[in-house]
């Protein structure tokens, strides 16, 4: 999790940004430092905190004021049905330093490695979620590692008691859960706006996490090891580009990718291009289906699928002058939705992602969730013409899982660090530089070139069917445009019941693991 409002996201866009590289350091030398980026633009804010800091100079004393604690090592054994796991467990932090050997920020990571395997052939995999601003707890928590909190059903009040994992990863591979800095408990060492703006951008971000990895595989001894990267949904736009930074800049070698309800390209969600209601027709068509005929997968969905690249984006593109298109489009997605002929006619048809949310079950007073739109809740405003409404399926996730990976970690894992646990930090969202171009950003460029430099990398590709953050098939339209060398089985996408934490279902979780397993396998 996550990616936040794609229509936010496109406004900061066409910032601008002057930027360079970190380039590549052996492991104990500092990186060097990227160019200072121009300021922000307009209506993107930095927060008090960063404007005081922008005030305090930066010295040894300062950083080390602000330094995590140091990395606490502990022996786990976990029992699983027919099988107990005794691993290495680690909580701590990599530092990274500026060209003059300034230290900027401690990332935080959590690894988990399997006693008595051979590091030269174990796989190593690193795993970061998105955001920008969300913490590796949802991945770590809700899907592959050794403890996992239940969350198909979670309310806020939920208990934050962690259970042994069934479908843990750590079977077939090690595993490194990695906090970009103002996420968990990673932290800026160094004062002053300057050190945020390059860590909070598209590039200086992918630079910092790239090298967080390079650096972890040599503190460890394992440069040999077959090495995965997987990233959920704004890791999309993250994990081509870092597996791409890997390749040529760190001399680090990755074995496969992996991306969990990954946003490729914003341009589908742009305000003016038709491809966003596209992409996300067949979840509408989904949700509908299953709430009133119950269980369903992607192949049911095949007819969605066809109207939705064929006679629905030709009417689109023909546009509102053109009546009878017009009505056909809206009669045609009332029906496929179940919501009102009326309603989708005022709209011609054209529901963004926000009004489908609100007018799918409004007649019972009720939203559904944009993580997971089969997931309903109450509307706590339903006689108002405007939209204010909470995600059922996200928020309440929020104190559960903080409050277990805080207890996870000062705990079992035995690291204390002072200050607060970041789960979704709103405010690096806020503060984030998406490029210079006024092109949205995207990552296909990327998987391009990485898939084309090495014949041997695979890639996997996980949605869910009812994700309205991410919608499934955004993406596979998005992968339909690919060469030839980057098509199935190479690059292989797979649909799951769900929403964009999809392994919350335990049928979609299992089936996933199975999949990661086999892509480590070849």
């Amino acid at each position: 999790m996550t990616v936040l409002p794609a229509r936010r996201h496109l406004r900061v866009a066409i910032a601008l940004l002057v930027l360079s590289s970190w380039g590549s350091a052996r492991a104990d030398d500092p990186p060097p430092m990227e160019q200072p980026a121009a300021s922000a633009p307009s209506g993107q804010k930095s927060g008090v905190a960063g404007r005081r800091a922008a005030e305090t100079p930066n010295t040894p004393a300062t950083a080390e004021q602000h330094r995590l604690p140091p990395d606490s090592t502990t022996k786990q054994t976990l029992d699983l049905p027919g099988r107990s796991l005794a691993f290495t467990a680690t909580a701590g932090s990599i530092r990274l330093f500026d060209e003059k050997g300034e230290p900027q920020a401690d990332i935080a990571y959590t690894s988990y490695q399997l006693d008595g395997a051979d590091r030269a052939a174990r796989p190593v995999t690193f795993l970061f979620n998105g955001g920008p601003g969300a913490a590796s707890a949802y991945l770590q928590l809700g899907n592959s590692g050794p403890w996992r909190l239940a969350i198909n059903a979670v309310t806020p009040s939920t208990s934050s008691d962690l259970q042994p994992n069934t479908e843990t990863w750590l079977d077939f591979t090690d595993l490194v859960f990695i906090d970009p800095v103002g996420t968990g408990y990673s932290r800026f060492v160094a004062s002053g706006e300057e050190v945020r703006k390059r860590f909070y951008s598209i590039d200086g971000d992918v630079n910092s996490i790239a090298l967080v990895i390079r650096r972890w595989l040599e503190k460890y001894d394992r440069l040999l090891s077959p090495k995965f990267v997987a990233g959920e949904s704004y890791g999309g736009i993250r994990g081509p580009k870092i597996v791409n930074n890997l390749q040529t800049r760190q001399g680090v070698g990755v074995r496969g990718l992996i991306l969990i309800s990954p946003l490729l390209d914003f341009r589908e969600f742009s305000g003016t291009s038709i491809l966003q209601y596209v992409a996300s027709l067949p979840t509408y068509a989904a949700v509908a289906r299953e709430a009133k005929d119950g269980a369903l997968n992607s192949a049911e969905l095949a007819d969605v699928e066809a109207y939705a690249r064929g006679d629905f984006l030709a009417d689109l593109i023909k546009g509102e002058a053109d009546v009878e298109a017009t009505n056909r489009v809206a009669d045609k997605v009332a029906a496929l939705t179940g919501i009102d002929q009326a309603v989708s006619r005022r709209l011609a048809g054209r529901f963004d992602i926000s009004e489908f949310r609100r007018e799918f079950d409004r007649r019972n007073g009720k939203v559904t969730g944009r993580y997971d739109a089969s997931v309903l809740g109450l509307d706590p405003y339903p006689e108002s013409s405007s939209s204010h409404f909470s995600d059922p399926s996200g928020e309440a996730l929020v104190g559960p899982l903080t409050s277990a990976a805080v207890d996870l970690t000062r705990g079992k894992l035995n690291w204390r660090p002072d200050g607060s646990y970041q789960l979704l930090n709103g405010s690096v969202e806020r503060a984030w530089d998406f490029g210079r171009s006024i092109d949205p950003p995207q990552s296909i460029t990327e998987l391009r070139q990485t898939l084309a430099l090495d014949p041997k990398l695979k890639v996997l590709i996980a949605h869910g069917l009812f994700d309205l953050a991410t919608p499934y098939f955004g993406t596979k339209l998005v992968l339909d445009q690919l060469p030839a060398f980057a098509r199935p089985p190479r690059v292989k996408l797979v649909v799951y019941p769900g929403g964009h934490m999809f392994y919350s279902r335990e049928a979609s979780r299992q089936a996933f693991r199975t999949e990661v397993e086999e892509l480590m396998k070849q």
